[in-house]
């Protein structure tokens, strides 16, 4: 099947995932474990702030709760952590955007993130410049794999969803492009992807 535009998860795949490293000192920092930091982090709660329905000050507020801890003051530095946890960004795969769109094939990120996140996306110069189109779930306050937020994205691309790939480190999210009519495909690691799409930039 034709491929005329490509469509990109941001977290895994765009960028790396925060490390270890990063992760222990995020939890020292709240003073917490690390397993306890994570199942906070990514609680019930964290669709409610992708989707923008959460402030920052709400979500890390609940985030406490359910860690048991204590972050009144800390909120900021909270923030300017977790953006930090996303800021590694995955070179090899920009340069084979860059491929794509030399060859006429459109691009565009799809991702689930939260609005500081995303404010510090739209402000590094330059970094949205290889797509075409961009939808972040905090803007539209809807989430992976609804529907509309595929549509969204083939919207703003001007292409049909059938000749359109779509790559996310989730299987969910996969499976909510491929149910949008999109060409969905498991994005694992850079490693893992590029033996078997080496050429499909020529292909397209």
């Amino acid at each position: 099947m034709p491929v005329r535009a490509v469509i990109f998860d941001f977290g895994g795949v765009l960028c790396f995932f925060p490390t270890d490293q990063q992760i222990d000192h995020a939890a020292k920092f709240c003073g917490i474990s690390s397993g306890t930091f994570l199942r906070s982090f990514w609680g019930p709660h964290r669709v409610e702030y992708d989707a923008g329905r959460l402030e920052p000050e709400e979500y890390w507020r609940i985030f406490g709760t359910h860690a048991g801890v204590d972050v009144s003051g800390r909120v900021a530095e909270l923030v300017r952590i977790e953006v930090d946890f996303w800021s590694h960004f995955d070179q090899r795969i920009f340069d084979w955007i860059g491929e794509l769109r030399d060859r006429g094939i459109r691009t565009a990120i799809l991702s689930n993130l939260p609005r500081p996140l995303g404010e510090r996306l739209r402000a590094i110069p330059g970094f949205l410049d290889p797509f075409d189109h961009v939808t972040f779930s905090y803007e539209l306050k809807i989430v992976k794999p609804q529907r509309e937020i595929y549509d969204d994205a083939i919207r703003g691309l001007d292409v049909a969803p059938e000749d359109t790939l779509f790559l996310d480190d989730r299987l969910d999210n996969v499976e909510g492009a491929q149910a949008a009519g999109l060409q969905g495909e498991l994005y694992k690691s850079w490693e893992d992807f590029w033996p078997s799409h080496s050429d499909l930039a020529g292909r397209l």
